[in-house]
């Protein structure tokens, strides 16, 4: 989570305020969280994913939002905006603004350096505490990996996917995802760290 701004707001405050910015900014115990921007990459990404749920969803009970769709935990008090956030059946939103969603089904985030640390501890902490919430992802940006949580019961099985030619399984939502389209036009870097030259081949072991 990013260093935070220099004045307590209540949950009401920092509502009024939030559909006032421009940027947006997370919130959680009186504090608002500044957000940074997203590189091109983690930009490539929550797109595909985004255009090929919501071609999957088409007719059907669960409607995807990309990163403008605000969640709350309500156990906790955390305001947040995940990269991509699922909702099937009713929807619960906080107000009439309809822009503050309480019962997420699946939650997507992809990890940058900037936030891995915290999707994967803090933040997932909070998801965990969303009754409604079956599935949390995790995309990774610099190489293909997908690891995906599902709630069974009180515990959260891990399965991870490494494989370009595979598919990312959301048992949650009923529906799959080829990481080949999940990664359209994303270069990762080479094996020293540098990114390829835009137009050359990039190999993934």
């Amino acid at each position: 989570m990013a260093v935070p701004m220099q004045q307590r707001y209540s949950p009401t405050e920092y509502l009024a305020l939030e559909r006032q910015a421009e940027h947006k900014s997370e919130y959680f115990n009186g504090w608002m969280f500044a957000m940074a921007g997203a590189s091109e990459e983690h930009n490539l990404i929550a797109g595909n994913l985004f255009a090929a749920l919501h071609a999957q969803f088409r007719g059907g009970p669960c409607r995807p939002y990309v990163s403008d769709m605000r969640v709350k935990v309500s156990e906790t008090g955390l305001y947040t905006y995940p990269d991509i956030v699922v909702v099937c059946g009713e929807r619960q939103f906080e107000d009439a603004d309809v822009d503050t969603l309480l019962n997420p089904t699946l939650i997507v985030e992809v990890l940058s350096k900037s936030t891995e640390a915290y999707d994967r501890g803090d933040k997932f902490a909070h998801y965990r505490r969303l009754p409604s919430l079956q599935e949390y992802v995790m995309i990774a940006q610099d190489k293909a990996r997908v690891e995906r949580y599902v709630r069974q019961g009180a515990n959260w099985l891990l399965t991870e996917i490494r494989d370009l030619e595979g598919a990312m399984l959301l048992t949650s939502v009923g529906c799959s995802v080829p990481l080949q389209e999940i990664y359209d036009q994303v270069e990762f870097p080479d094996a020293d760290g540098i990114p390829p030259a835009k137009g050359t081949d990039t190999h993934v072991d």
